[in-house]
């Protein structure tokens, strides 16, 4: 590929004001990294476009010239999609942030890519609508992000993913053309699907600029409770049971003892009581329009968890605790970086089995000698496996570690399972992926890659 010269800077100043072109080192960096543990690769020059059509024209003059761009969203991935392992180009999308139409008859929005996540959903939110998708990062993810990686989040359980929301997009290609992949419809049966071979394809098949999102209702009320176990065993066997009670949680999530406690430490103003013994709690919410149908929901909770050792159960009964509550699940993440570097496993098997694949990561971190912090999305069997460093040598942690991650994902195959549920596969778990997907399968993949990508500028190095 092509070394980024003093000619090309020339030809992207004729369209971009001096702005939306960054050389200088200090101010390139930061788009260097995301949250993939400590990884940093330096971009030779970030763009950032305003119009679709200015990205078009990047894209159409990097693939005549044959120079790497990775698109970049919010920098908040934990797979590397967005790191410029080639360097090249990074084409940040931040500047394409706006709303553009809610439309509220046919209950839908059209949207930019660089809008964050929380901010689109307190906006329909005024419409008495709802973006149901919700990661940990809500807060500061873009949507372009999130269906780059097909994003999940808590509410995935009832609502499902980022996938199940977007009906149309437009995307400039890696030639620099210009498409919708879809329409505007609740069903699509036109040709293949488009739409949702690009929502997952992590910005390597082209660069989506528009998104025409479908919505639902907003729900008006919730019930939240945390339930603690004196077995974490326990606590991933009471998932399926609730279900098999014939309940449906909108959020059913999982923190065993030292997510928690290592959460606690990292969170100012949160207060939780954990008993000495407890070894892992369940946050499940309910939520509705009928506050009396989501409290016998609640009662048929308690009679599912009377089956098994639980302490006392705590019944969020303001709103104040339960975005207390829910602060505590999102700062997991956080709070573990904060501890230590970390590798993050996105594992995911069918939920009737998170009592094996648990037990058989705490087994596999004894062979190997490493600790590991499991916290996650339990209704949809997806676990968050934090591999900490901790006092384990360097040589181990860049090496010798990946046979024990083989282990795990052989494991989650073994399961039913894949590799990655909502992270995506990006630069770090690409190296796993022949552990789950066959020969042909891959190249399939590689084949569409090389079609929609003839010249493979566009985020290299990535998923293959």
């Amino acid at each position: 590929m092509k070394t980024i010269d003093k000619v090309d800077i020339n030809f992207f100043s004729s369209f971009l004001n001096s702005k939306q072109i960054i050389e200088l080192d200090e101010l390139k960096n930061p788009y260097g990294k995301d949250e993939t543990e400590n990884l940093f690769y330096k971009p030779d020059l970030v763009l950032i476009p305003y119009s679709t059509q200015e990205i078009s024209e990047i894209l159409k003059y990097c693939n005549t010239n044959k120079i790497v761009v990775t698109p970049r969203g919010a920098g908040t991935g934990l797979s590397g999609g967005a790191l410029p392992v080639f360097g090249g180009i990074i084409l940040s999308l931040e500047r394409l942030n706006k709303i553009i139409e809610i439309d509220i008859e046919n209950m839908q929005a059209t949207v930019e890519p660089g809008i964050v996540n929380e901010a689109f959903q307190i906006e329909v939110q005024k419409h008495g609508l709802f973006y149901p998708p919700d990661p940990a990062s809500k807060g500061s993810c873009f949507l372009g992000g999130n269906i780059a990686h097909s994003s999940g989040g808590p509410r995935a359980v009832k609502y499902g993913t980022t996938r199940d929301y977007i009906l149309n997009l437009e995307v400039v290609l890696p030639t620099g053309e210009i498409i919708w992949t879809g329409a505007n419809t609740l069903k699509y049966s036109t040709g293949y699907n488009l739409t949702h071979l690009f929502i997952g394809s992590e910005g390597t098949l082209g660069v989506v600029t528009k998104i025409v999102v479908k919505l639902i209702p907003f729900p008006k009320n919730n019930v939240l409770m945390l339930v603690p176990f004196f077995s974490a065993n326990d606590a991933c066997k009471a998932v399926n049971s609730i279900f098999l009670a014939g309940l449906n949680p909108s959020a059913l999530e999982f923190m065993e003892r030292d997510a928690i406690d290592w959460t606690l430490r990292f969170v100012e103003n949160v207060s939780v009581l954990v008993e000495q013994d407890i070894q892992a709690h369940l946050l499940i919410e309910y939520d509705g329009n009928e506050l009396d149908s989501l409290n016998r929901d609640a009662e048929k909770t308690f009679a599912v968890l009377e089956n098994f050792k639980c302490g006392e159960i705590l019944f969020a009964d303001n709103e104040a605790q339960k975005n207390m509550l829910w602060n505590i699940r999102r700062s997991v993440a956080e709070a573990v970086k904060n501890n230590s570097f970390y590798k993050e496993e996105d594992t995911v098997v069918p939920r009737a089995f998170l009592p094996q694949l648990l037990a058989g990561v705490k087994s596999i971190g004894e062979k190997y000698g490493f600790k590991s912090v499991c916290y996650g999305h339990a209704g949809d069997g997806n676990l968050h496996v934090n591999i900490i460093k901790g006092n384990l040598s360097d040589e181990f942690w860049e090496s010798g570690i990946h046979a024990g991650i083989e282990e795990i994902f052989i494991l989650c195959k073994s399961l039913n399972g894949t590799i990655s549920g909502e992270h995506g596969i990006g630069l770090v778990q690409k190296r796993y992926m022949h552990l789950v997907q066959s020969k042909v399968q891959l190249e399939l993949q590689r084949g569409i890659k090389k079609v929609f990508d003839p010249n493979g500028i566009l985020n290299p190095g990535k998923i293959f």
